[in-house]
C-alpha cells in the first residue's frame, strides 16, 4: 500500500484532474486518455509537495445548511443583477464596503472569499489580515451597514463554527 502511495498519493484528485483534461479536450482517444491519466498523476504529486494543511471542519450540519443558505442566495442575487440590468444602468450605486471580520482560519477566509465571488452583485477585491478587515465591492451599495451586518451574520458566523 504504501509503494501505491508514493506513486499516487492523491487518487481522487488525480482522477478527477484526468477527468476535467479529458472533458476539456473532448476526447477519449487512447492517447488523450494516457495525457490525462499521466497529467493528473504528475499534478496531484505537485499538489502533494505543497504539503497543505488539512482543513477541520467541526460542524458539518452547518456546513450543509450553509451550502443550502449560499446556494439560494446566488440564486436570489442572480434575480437581483438581473433586475438591475434591465431597468438600467443609470441607477446602480456601486461602490465598497469594508468588513471588519473575526474569522482568521485561512480554509474559513478561503470558503468566504468563494462565496462572495460567486454571489452575483458581489466580488471579494482585498483582506488586510493585519487588521482582519475585508473589502468588497457591491454593484448595488444602497445600505453599507446591512452589508457588514449581512456578511458577519450569513457567512461569517456560520464559517467560525464550522473551521475555528
Amino acid at each position: 500500500m504504501t509503494r501505491f502511495r508514493r506513486w499516487l498519493p492523491y487518487p481522487l484528485l488525480t482522477a478527477l484532474l484526468a477527468l476535467i483534461w479529458l472533458v476539456l479536450n473532448q476526447s477519449l482517444s487512447p492517447g488523450m486518455v494516457v495525457l490525462g491519466i499521466a497529467l493528473g498523476i504528475a499534478l496531484a504529486r505537485v499538489f502533494g509537495l505543497l504539503r497543505p494543511p488539512k482543513a477541520r471542519i467541526r460542524h458539518y450540519p452547518l456546513a450543509a445548511r450553509l451550502l443550502l443558505r449560499v446556494a439560494f442566495d446566488i440564486v436570489r442575487s442572480n434575480l437581483a443583477v438581473a433586475r438591475l440590468i434591465l431597468r438600467g444602468a443609470g441607477e446602480v450605486r456601486s461602490g465598497f464596503v469594508a468588513i471588519p471580520l473575526t474569522l482568521t482560519d485561512h480554509h474559513g477566509l478561503a470558503v468566504l472569499a468563494c462565496i462572495i465571488t460567486s454571489t452575483p452583485g458581489t466580488i471579494w477585491v482585498s483582506y488586510d489580515a493585519t487588521a482582519s478587515v475585508l473589502l468588497i465591492h457591491v454593484l448595488d451599495l444602497v445600505d453599507e451597514g446591512a452589508w457588514v451586518g449581512m456578511i458577519q451574520q450569513r457567512y461569517e458566523r456560520p464559517l467560525l463554527e464550522i473551521f475555528q
